[in-house]
């Protein structure tokens, strides 16, 4: 029945969270702007203007839309629509599965959420892996700059508050030149290619991060010749 009045989405079932509040509302200009990227009502430096693009592209991008319904004065109401769907589980034999994603390199993950990083670093650390963690860029080129040995893999965000990830990839390049580089973020290509990173290339995961997908990728790259190198400045 919603899909008559908004053609976007196709007919189906949806599964919808909706949120609300009951500040000052948005009139109909700021309404019409808020899904373009950068687009924001703070202060300079409190946001990036990029939360609500993300959230757009992500449902778009998965078959669904965003809805919002606001009036000065009386609030703001979103409801976020995504299609159900239900997949079906492939079995895989446990031996195969431990043997894709163990290793005993050593990982350097970077990520400004602190939950995310320590995500990352349980999941290394279960599989065999040495992990040196940090929450900021700047840490981790002081930790890289200490570091006795080879650093094999950087794994780290995008969009940082201190420094963007293609810059610090560069930083640790320069004391490490055979570091591989994983970029992970939960923003639209667009707005990562906006940095400079493609996100088309092997050496880019999208988050939320499935562990699954997360370890196997650690293991392609790893596992890569270093001629093999593409995309995502690795050239």
């Amino acid at each position: 029945e919603y899909s008559r009045f908004h053609p976007e989405l196709k007919p189906g079932q949806f599964a919808v969270l909706a949120f609300g509040d009951t500040g000052c509302g948005m009139d109909k200009e700021t309404q019409a702007k808020i899904f373009e990227p950068f687009f924001t009502t703070k202060e300079e430096n409190i946001g990036t203007g990029l939360g609500l693009s993300t959230v757009y592209g992500i449902a778009k991008q998965n078959g669904g839309g965003v809805n919002v319904y606001s009036e000065p004065g009386y609030g703001t109401i979103i409801r976020i629509y995504i299609p159900r769907f239900v997949g079906e589980e492939t079995p895989i034999a446990l031996s195969e599965t431990v043997r894709q994603l163990t290793g005993n390199e050593t990982i350097l993950v970077v990520e400004d959420e602190e939950q995310i990083m320590r995500l990352c670093q349980r999941m290394l650390e279960r599989n065999g892996y040495t992990v040196i963690a940090v929450d900021k860029p700047g840490e981790a080129i002081v930790l890289c700059e200490k570091h006795p040995g080879p650093i094999h893999l950087l794994v780290t965000d995008v969009i940082m508050p201190s420094m963007d990830g293609k810059e610090l990839n560069d930083r640790i390049k320069a004391m490490q030149p055979d570091v591989r580089t994983l970029y992970m973020s939960g923003y639209t290509a667009n707005i990562i290619a906006s940095r400079g990173i493609q996100a088309e290339g092997d050496y880019f995961i999208q988050k939320p991060l499935s562990p699954k997908a997360f370890l196997t990728k650690i293991r392609e790259i790893l596992d890569s010749q270093p001629a093999e190198k593409k995309g995502l400045g690795m050239k």
